[in-house]
């Protein structure tokens, strides 16, 4: 919360007359529309594919067009959702501004519109309308009369304020409510819209809010839902639902974005997939508790929106107190899901700070040392890791306090003398010394009970009472980082390692859901708090130690949003390192994240967390599309195995740059045996993509394959590439192979090449990307690499 010293009152502007204006932003392919009509709450009469240049007339008639009729046994005005739903429009759904006073009063402000910002971002021009500028070509129609506050004069004609890529701010003012609420509004470059709110108490009396919660309108023909589910080492599992009436919702209680998040939910026409289909998609970027819901009401009207979850209590605002919304993100894409992954990698990617293409190939030790610290054995392991070719090695759990297991030591983020008594130098210094850049676990929110911290502090423990803890998962508790103390402990046991030492990187970890995440001395909610103290605290570490990279790791995949990625630098995608498992969490990964933002690892060869066995190949080419990584004990590998590894080390480091720039294209649905994942450089001039066998089915996988987001005027040579072990029954077809004619060669023994592959083959980008190329067999749980370069 944030206090406001002085605030402006809008009333003055009221008796000025309502505010009439329309608002047209435009940027990659998408055109979203707002109108304000006599003062009332920002409507959006257009979310979805380009318009072009506006009128003032046609923005003031789209309005007018877009307005429904009046039912019977209906209110007599037409029904109007705006980015905050509320009542007074006629709206009988989720309201977006919820809470009440000491008194009751309140709990259903009405909410009007008393000026409009819009700042161009190319020209970084301002523009404002406000009831003082009656300037505009078209009269208020029909459909856009309301009644206007008592004692208002005349609704001013329609004023229009368009750019490209831009940001609206709409000032709102509930005078019977004492609350002012400041909308705002951006379309950037990448055609992703994002909106928020920011609500203040201008009242004396106290304003506990429950909701603030943006939703945008989508039309009915979008009736398919897709949003995701998961559990620890399993996250991101994709699921579809039929729209109805009523309301899907996603809640999530767990003080953390969780396994099971939503992620994105979609809502689209009915059958849509990577390629085909109209669909629009929210993403709440939010790591504490949160929400994404659809709701189609009886009347014909259907939103999607999210936003923060708060517990009873947790935002109370004083007179002159703020409080501002997490920001939800809004994409459209005419032509299925691809565009809209695209649309988020294109955001992420044109961020201030965004991580370069020469993501370091990283070793983390966990999988190969646990709990083990013993400095030759980690020497060694950074002697092997140096000669693949790796580029960081990161030191996991166990360094610190008494962790000698994951029952202990929490919260005492001071080097152990008793596994490290010459400090952590002698292996950073090592490890730097062979070219490496050096990492360090630390999990920051949480503790355990026996630790030193918690036995002198135990009221600093988060809990429903002082005389009640909740109950423990992973032999742990949270520390409650809402304190100042509490915090202040944290942060500068962290720095003073982080001063000591030469340390480029921080996996942060969070292993356990928030339940009853309270303070103990009051038994008042702290999961609001406690979120916004993580990311201040990732923000504190970053500026004091400039250059430092944060991984966000939550029991592995559990914090994956765009809230703690504004303070990160990657993601942990997953626990779970099985190369199967993982073709699906990364896959719909992406559909929010690029790939140098997820981290991807090669694993061992028999999984820690499911037991099954992989070849090499197919454990690298899962990772491949990722930021590349290795978590195995190299001292177990073969010297066959470690000649392999190298080769698909080089490979990343010659081809991340495409990787990580290029453009994401797959195809494939659930039932599939095979999938397809590619990236298409920026200059459609050279592509990559992995064909995976996932599952095998009662038919073969024959048919042709398209290899989308080539240029269909181009020429191209496409390659086939397998690096390493041959996989078992791979049988190219004939144009992969040098000998295009012996049909006799279409079937081979086991682990034998029917013939030599050819240094590739040359066509169209016309006939790849649209009619496409035989499929090769594979095997299940195998995988091979198709490279593509332009010729012309």
């Amino acid at each position: 919360m944030t206090s406001r010293d002085a605030y402006p009152s809008p009333v003055s502007n009221l008796a000025r007359g309502p505010l009439t204006a329309q608002v047209h932003l435009r940027a990659g392919g998408v055109s979203v529309v707002l109108d304000v009509s006599e003062g009332r709450i920002p409507l959006v009469t257009h979310w979805g594919a380009d318009l072009g240049e506006l009128s003032a007339q046609d923005a003031a008639q789209l309005t007018e067009i877009a307005a429904s009729p009046i039912p019977q046994n209906a209110p007599d005005v037409p029904l109007r959702v705006g980015l905050l739903p509320q009542l007074s429009d006629g709206w009988l759904g989720r309201p977006g501004l919820a809470g009440s006073r000491p008194d009751g009063s309140g709990w259903a402000p009405r909410l009007v519109t008393t000026s409009v910002r819009l700042t161009d971002a190319s020209t970084g021009e301002t523009r404002e309308a406000s009831t003082a500028d009656g300037a505009g070509s078209a009269e208020p129609s029909a459909a856009q009369a309301g009644a206007a506050p008592a004692g208002a004069a005349a609704p001013a004609a329609p004023q229009l304020l368009q750019s490209g890529a831009g940001t609206a701010v709409f000032s709102l003012f509930a005078e019977e409510a004492g609350l002012e609420v400041e909308l705002t509004l951006e379309l950037l470059a990448s055609g992703i819209l994002r909106t928020r709110a920011a609500v203040t108490n201008t009242a004396a009396l106290a304003y506990a809010l429950t909701d603030l919660t943006p939703a945008l309108p989508v039309p009915l023909r979008a009736e398919e839902i897709l949003d995701f589910a998961g559990r620890w080492t399993k996250e991101r599992t994709p699921q579809r639902s039929r729209m109805g009436v009523g309301v899907h919702l996603r809640e999530n209680r767990r003080g953390r974005t969780g396994p099971d998040s939503a992620h994105l939910l979609h809502l689209g026409t009915p059958g849509f997939d990577f390629e085909h289909g109209e669909i629009w998609a929210v993403h709440t970027a939010f790591s504490g508790n949160h929400r994404h819901y659809a709701e189609r009401v009886s009347s014909g009207f259907q939103v999607i929106g999210g936003g923060e979850l708060l517990q009873p209590g947790e935002v109370r605002l004083a007179r002159g107190e703020s409080v501002e919304s997490p920001w939800l993100y809004g994409a459209y894409s005419p032509a299925g899901l691809d565009p809209i992954a695209r649309s988020f990698h294109s955001l992420l990617r044109a961020r201030e700070g965004h991580v370069d293409t020469a993501r370091p190939v990283t070793l983390n030790v966990w999988e190969a040392v646990y709990f083990d610290h013993d400095l030759d054995r980690l020497t060694d392991l950074a002697d092997r890791a140096a000669e693949l070719g790796v580029e960081r090695f990161v030191l996991d759990d166990g360094w610190f306090g008494g962790r000698r297991d994951d029952y202990a030591g929490l919260g005492d983020w001071v080097v152990s003398a008793d596994v490290w008594p010459e400090g952590l130098t002698p292996l950073i210094e090592h490890v730097t010394g062979l070219g490496m850049q050096f990492g360090l676990w630390f999990e920051p929110e949480m503790v355990n009970m026996d630790s030193d911290v918690a036995r002198e502090h135990p009221e600093w423990v988060m809990g429903p009472s002082l005389a009640a803890l909740p109950v423990e998962s992973r032999h742990q508790q949270v520390l409650n980082l809402s304190i100042p103390e509490a915090y202040a402990h944290v942060r500068d046991q962290m720095m003073a390692v982080l001063d000591a030492n030469d340390i480029a990187y921080i996996k942060w970890d969070q292993n356990r859901d928030l339940i009853e995440a309270a303070t103990r001395a009051t038994g008042a909610a702290a999961t609001h708090e406690q979120t916004l103290a993580a990311y201040r605290l990732m923000e504190e570490l970053k500026q004091a130690h400039p250059g430092l990279e944060i991984e966000a790791c939550a029991s592995g995949g559990a914090r994956v949003d765009l809230g703690v990625l504004e303070h990160t630098d990657r993601v942990w995608v997953s626990d779970c390192i099985d190369p199967l498992e993982r073709q699906q969490m990364n896959r719909w990964t992406s559909q929010l994240l690029p790939f140098e933002l997820m981290g991807s690892h090669i694993a061992s060869g028999r999984s820690h967390t499911t037991g099954r066995l992989h070849t090499l190949g197919f454990r690298a080419a899962s990772a491949l599309f990722g930021h590349l990584g290795i978590e195995w004990d190299l001292a177990q590998a073969t010297e066959t195995e470690l000649a392999e590894l190298r080769a698909w080390v080089e490979y990343y480091k010659q081809r991340r740059e495409l990787i990580f720039t290029g453009a994401l294209h797959r195809s494939g649905g659930e039932d599939d045996p095979i999938w397809l994942t590619g990236v298409v450089a920026p200059e459609q001039d050279a592509a990559l993509y992995e064909l995976a066998c996932v599952q095998r089915v009662g038919v073969a996988p024959h048919g042709r394959l398209r290899l989308p987001g080539l240029d269909p005027a181009r020429r191209y040579r496409l390659t086939p590439r397998v690096l390493g072990e041959r996989p078992t029954g791979l049988v190219w077809p004939a144009w992969a192979r040098e000998d295009h004619t012996a049909a006799s060669d279409r079937v081979a023994a086991p682990h034998t090449e029917p013939a030599a592959l050819t240094g590739g083959v040359e066509m169209s980008g016309a006939v790849l990307s649209l009619a496409g190329i035989a499929l090769p067999l594979i095997d299940p749980e195998t995988a091979v690499l198709l490279e593509v370069r332009a010729i012309d």
